[in-house]
């Protein structure tokens, strides 16, 4: 079994768990925003889950039906947690906005400190595991995972402050904590969504990148200039469009050697799926 699905079986294991503790930790204790970090940990175990199917099924050759690989199926997976981010964090907000006007008692006790920090410590472990990873294997939906977990790091310490200030007197507190972390939700969602989609739609890559394609590609012996260069991604990875000019006194045969070395060069690269060349005889 791949590192990177291990990884995932490890995310939803630990999402599980922090659920089902921070659920029975908010009822016992009435805080609104224990409560809604336990509802975000309910997504998480749902985008952990597809994050899992997602790594599995990217990790996948190409075959006849997907001649370009299964890359795809990566972003899709982070499209799917933008969506849960975005559902449950006005559902959050909802419920804040109602915390105002209605009267809750909290109940704050030392167990509830404990479970949030116990929260904080198991998301900073595996925030720190999944960005690793998702950093050395380039994987979008692993990285995007990095990035929710990042988040509930921030929104638990969020908890953990209402959950002071309620138990200090200051219960009204609670309800604005609760109403910060359905709105960091929703940011949160979005941020992801605009990546993942930027990954599906093809979008071209950033300067820094295209730089670096046409340096290497000039760089081959024979290439005289470089006449167009397209690339765009396909899910994680990227596909390069380029068009060589070389002498038109060569041979066949020793123009299609300077294309393949290009070739060969650019996909050399980690993020390059594949390379086309095009020879323009000048």
């Amino acid at each position: 079994m791949k590192r990177s699905v291990r990884i995932t079986i490890l995310g939803v294991i630990a999402n599980v768990l922090l659920f089902a503790i921070k659920l029975l930790g908010g009822i016992f204790s009435g805080s609104l925003a224990l409560l809604s970090d336990s509802f975000n940990s309910l997504t998480d175990i749902l985008a952990s889950l597809a994050i899992f199917f997602a790594v599995r099924i990217g990790a996948k050759k190409a075959d006849a039906d997907h001649p370009f690989g299964h890359h795809r199926a990566e972003p899709i997976a982070g499209l799917v947690v933008a969506i849960f981010a975005a559902i449950l964090g006005f559902e959050v907000i909802k419920n804040a906005f109602r915390g105002f006007f209605e009267a809750r008692e909290l109940n704050i006790t030392l167990p509830i400190f404990i479970i949030v920090v116990f929260s904080i410590v198991s998301k900073l472990y595996v925030y720190f595991l999944f960005r690793r990873e998702g950093k050395k294997s380039k994987s979008p939906a692993l990285l995007a995972s990095s990035v929710d977990y990042r988040n509930d790091i921030l929104v638990s310490t969020s908890v953990l402050l209402g959950t002071f200030f309620g138990y200090i007197g200051y219960p009204l507190f609670d309800s604005i904590v609760a109403l910060c972390i359905g709105i960091f939700i929703v940011y949160s969602g979005f941020k992801i969504g605009v990546q993942n989609v930027d990954f599906l739609m093809g979008k071209v890559p950033n300067d820094e990148i295209m730089k670096r394609f046409k340096d290497r590609a000039l760089s081959i012996r024979g290439v005289r200039s470089l006449n167009d260069v397209k690339a765009h991604y396909l899910g994680n990875f990227i596909q390069v469009e380029i068009h060589i000019e070389v002498d038109r006194t060569l041979d066949t045969e020793r123009s299609h050697e300077i294309a393949k070395n290009v070739q060969n060069l650019l996909q050399k690269d980690e993020i390059v799926d594949y390379a086309f060349v095009h020879v323009d005889p000048v």
